[in-house]
């Protein structure tokens, strides 16, 4: 989109999680050396939370990325689940088809092989992100599984990662025999001023900036005055106000695109948010909570296009799109959630300008395909069906709708059958 403008091979401010990208502040590089010390020491698990945005998941994938070939891995993502379906997702994680099983069977499972991958010189680690949602039960099953043990030592070494509550939910009375068990625990805060203006220009730099100046220089105060430095904050705002520039070609991004940006989104200075308004902010970037007005159509609040998400020609939501961001993915987070395996966590995004719909992949796993074809970057036109997996994305611009529209017609969205 803005890639030639600005002399870029990536786009910068993604906010799929990408190890590349990863700014090691002080409190993220610290973050990452607790999670470290879990390879070496068995004795405890090791916490880490911090507020949405903040970079945690990026932080787990570059430290798996960087393990040594003798760790097995489980990573669950998923935690709004029972016990026996914990212990089945981590079962499933180490390659077992554990669904039939009871939970006797699925304890004797796991344990025999924690064994077994301990006396082929192995190491076993488990990673529950989005702990936070994990009941007092599972969290009290995860405390029996840290207790596997050898006459030496523990097999299985845990990390809990997750919003601020998971510490409060690890202080109550009932995880007491847990809470004694944590070796380590570190809260991730946002970024200062300072680090605020060195992620930025880290990211740019990693896109190809080559140490050119992209943002000038009194963008940096209004950028953390809006964002506090929640990076993914930062990266909604520095996007869309790249984004601005790239309508006005502009090779630099000036105070004046942070501030017109700010007012697209329809941000107010973060200090003055409420703790919740900030939740709800950042969950739904890029988007925040989008006000409309009651009175008066806001230019951002008119409908372009509408996409409807549907599989095996089951319609599940319709979305609307307006002017700015709309980010696909597996998870909640998203703006519209595909709960499917073969959708990554941040899939892909549509950017809508008044002119036109781009869908880009945010470095998904499995991708999308237009037209039978595999595409990173599409401008849509009306009636394109995007294929995600097992789902479809159907595009219906409503400019195209509006002009072409004959009496009698109600405009309603045909799914197609897959």
């Amino acid at each position: 989109m803005y890639l030639d403008l600005f002399k870029l091979q990536d786009l910068p401010f993604r906010l799929s999680p990408d190890p590349q990208y990863l700014y090691l502040s002080r409190n993220h590089s610290r973050a990452k050396a607790y999670m470290e010390s879990t390879i070496w020491f068995t004795d405890g698990f090791v916490v880490i939370t911090g507020e949405i945005g903040s970079g945690k998941t990026t932080l787990i994938e570059t430290f798996l990325r960087e393990l040594e070939q003798d760790v097995v891995v489980a990573q669950v993502n998923q935690t709004q689940v029972s016990a026996l379906e914990f212990l089945q997702s981590v079962l499933v994680q180490f390659g077992f088809q554990p669904f039939k099983m009871r939970k006797a069977e699925l304890l004797a499972t796991l344990n025999q092989f924690l064994i077994e991958q301990y006396a082929a010189g192995r190491k076993v680690l488990l990673i529950v992100d989005e702990a936070q949602n994990l009941s007092l039960r599972v969290l009290e099953e995860i405390r029996l599984l840290s207790g596997v043990e050898t006459s030496r030592e523990k097999v299985l070494r845990i990390i809990l990662a997750g919003q601020p509550e998971l510490n409060d939910k690890l202080d109550t009375r009932e995880l007491v025999q847990l809470a004694q068990r944590i070796r380590l625990r570190f809260h991730l805060t946002a970024l200062s001023q300072e680090d605020t203006r060195a992620y930025v220009l880290h990211r740019l730099e990693v896109a190809g900036a080559g140490g050119r100046e992209i943002f000038a220089a009194d963008t940096f105060p209004e950028i953390y005055r809006y964002t506090g430095g929640t990076p993914r904050l930062v990266n909604t705002l520095c996007d869309t106000a790249m984004m601005g520039a790239y309508a006005a070609d502009e090779d630099t991004v000036s105070r004046d695109d942070i501030l017109r940006a700010v007012e697209e989104l329809q941000w107010t200075e973060y200090a003055s948010r409420t703790h919740r308004e900030l939740r709800t902010m950042i969950a739904g970037a890029p988007g925040g909570e989008r006000r409309l007005e009651t009175t008066g159509s806001r230019r951002s609040d008119v409908i372009l296009a509408h996409v409807v998400l549907a599989t095996e020609g089951n319609l599940l939501a319709e979305m609307p799109l307006r002017l700015g961001r709309v980010i696909i993915g597996r998870t909640s987070d998203n703006d519209i959630q595909v709960d499917s395996r073969f959708v990554s966590r941040h899939h892909c995004q549509i950017v809508t300008t008044p002119e036109s719909c781009v869908i880009e992949d945010l470095n998904s796993t499995n991708g999308m395909a237009v037209r039978g074809k595999r595409v990173r970057r599409h401008v849509l036109a009306d009636g394109d069906v995007v294929i995600l997996g097992q789902h479809t994305l159907t595009y219906r611009d409503d400019r195209v709708a509006r002009a072409t529209r004959q009496p009698g017609d109600t405009g309603q969205v045909e799914v197609p059958q897959s």
